[in-house]
């Protein structure tokens, strides 16, 4: 069988794909020479997938338009050889026709593969497989200084290979990441299982993560979703090549209301793998509701190539840009309303405490649910820039709305008070939306002392921003 058998693809392929990829650098190092040493390397990319406002930036930046394709898959090996701009939609679809796909596959289709290694990224296998970053085997990084380095897990650059997941490209950006790939069943057999508890969810989440098993059956993938307190569900999937009909949310059903029954049995699904995979990206979990796509006449003529994630995201950008959702407010005599687009991790024996305060505090629903371990328990703290305990049991909570301001109360009140209690319950917050820390707190959260010696050895000259400048002072 050649490298690429399964989809016939000769050897040839593998060679052009690396002979694509290394011109793709080099006019990546070409532009990196062409940005003016007074000002800060930014990427030239015109979409993104963070949901915090950033200063605008008037210097040329750095081209990564031949870094978007997989370089090279060996299934024998259950590798890939990928390129950082590669979005996850190219890559599953590369992958799948080897019956593989990526251990973590972030929800939504335009995600690149190097913004979820220095981003972070999560999806239902992190209970099994934890965070994207811990299936690279490898990565070529660009750093600040302009020069390409190979960072490992034990070689010499060790140190930036556990410090770049959560960076944000404060340390560099990465060219090419060599991932892990594993089998993957054609068809995801889905169990909803409802709960009227908060406190009965927490301790069943629990013990199917300890057991990898429900009711004497395998669970591989699992997620779920809180409508209210009394409202919440668990789905549990497992892998299967067994036929049989499947379900279809591209159309006019929506997934994350199939998950609603009034049963004290599990309601059953299937779903392609591929369509299982991207379950969440049609309506972006369900926030395109806010556009209008789920009223059923509006979505009869709303075209299917603009019912993705991608497209609701350049929506939000020109709220961003002319506050349209604010001016629409204003004329219904509503006061603006506060962004609280967020994700965070709280252990999961506080997951129940964290879900009644939200509940109780911020008027957002539904909220998702994604459980997650650290795949490498042998490692102490091995991730600085985000240091989640090895052998611990986090939950995601995922939340992505907005509420009303309140005269005379801070800027990001909302999003104060959730940073406030996720660090009580001694959790953490992703950093790709709206954060409020002070430098102090801050670093004793995202790196401490670490960070700065990364800075100093892979951006002298301060090239790059700094994390807290980019994530908290939106430069």
């Amino acid at each position: 069988m050649s490298l690429l058998g399964k989809a016939g693809r000769a050897p040839a392929a593998h060679e052009s794909g690396f002979a694509a990829h290394r011109a793709g650098v080099d006019r990546l190092l070409a532009s990196y020479r062409a940005i003016p040493r007074e000002a800060n390397v930014r990427l030239a990319k015109k979409t993104s997938n963070l949901f915090r406002a950033r200063a605008k930036n008037t210097a040329p930046g750095l081209d990564v338009s031949g870094l978007t394709q997989v370089i090279a898959v060996d299934p024998q090996a259950k590798t890939a050889d990928v390129a950082g701009m590669t979005t996850y939609e190219d890559l599953v679809a590369a992958t799948l026709p080897y019956g593989l796909a990526p251990l973590v596959v972030p929800q939504l289709k335009t995600i690149t593969l190097g913004g979820a290694v220095t981003g972070l990224g999560i999806e239902s296998t992190s209970f099994r497989n934890g965070l994207p970053h811990e299936s690279v085997l490898e990565i070529d990084v660009l750093t600040g200084a302009g020069e390409i380095i190979t960072a490992t897990p034990d070689g010499e650059h060790a140190d930036l290979f556990r410090g770049f997941p959560n960076s944000y490209g404060t340390l560099g950006y990465s060219t090419r990441l060599k991932i892990r790939l594993e089998s993957v069943q054609p068809y995801v057999a889905l169990r909803h299982v409802r709960f009227h508890d908060l406190g009965e969810l927490e301790t069943a989440m629990a013990r199917i993560i300890a057991e990898r098993a429900h009711d004497g059956e395998r669970v591989d993938y699992l997620d779920g979703v809180v409508f209210t307190a009394g409202e919440s569900y668990l789905v549990l999937g497992r892998q299967t090549d067994e036929p049989g009909p499947v379900s279809d949310y591209t159309g006019m059903d929506i997934y994350y209301r199939s998950l609603q029954h009034d049963s004290a049995e599990p309601k059953r699904d299937r779903l392609t793998i591929h369509d299982y995979l991207w379950r969440w990206d049609t309506d972006w979990f369900w926030c395109s509701r806010a556009f209008g796509a789920q009223n059923p006449t509006a979505r009869r003529f709303w075209p299917s190539r603009y019912r993705r994630s991608s497209f609701y995201w350049k929506l939000i950008a020109l709220d961003q840009r002319y506050d349209i959702g604010d001016k629409l407010e204003a004329r219904k005599g509503n006061p603006p309303r506060e962004r609280v687009v967020q994700d965070i991790e709280v252990p999961i024996e506080r997951t129940a405490e964290f879900l009644h305060w939200f509940l109780d505090e911020i008027p957002i629903e539904p909220l998702w649910l994604c459980p997650l371990r650290l795949h490498d328990d042998r490692i102490e703290r091995p991730w600085p820039l985000y240091p989640l305990e090895p052998g611990r049991t986090y939950v995601n909570v995922g939340f992505w709305s907005a509420v009303p301001t309140v005269a005379g109360e801070q800027e990001g009140a909302a999003n104060r008070a959730i940073e406030r209690k996720v660090s009580e319950l001694d959790g953490h917050k992703s950093l790709y939306s709206d954060a409020y820390y002070d430098e102090d707190e801050f670093a004793r959260l995202y790196g401490g002392d670490i960070y700065p010696e990364l800075k100093k050895r892979y951006d002298p000259d301060h090239r790059l921003l700094d994390l807290y400048s980019k994530a908290v002072q939106r430069k």
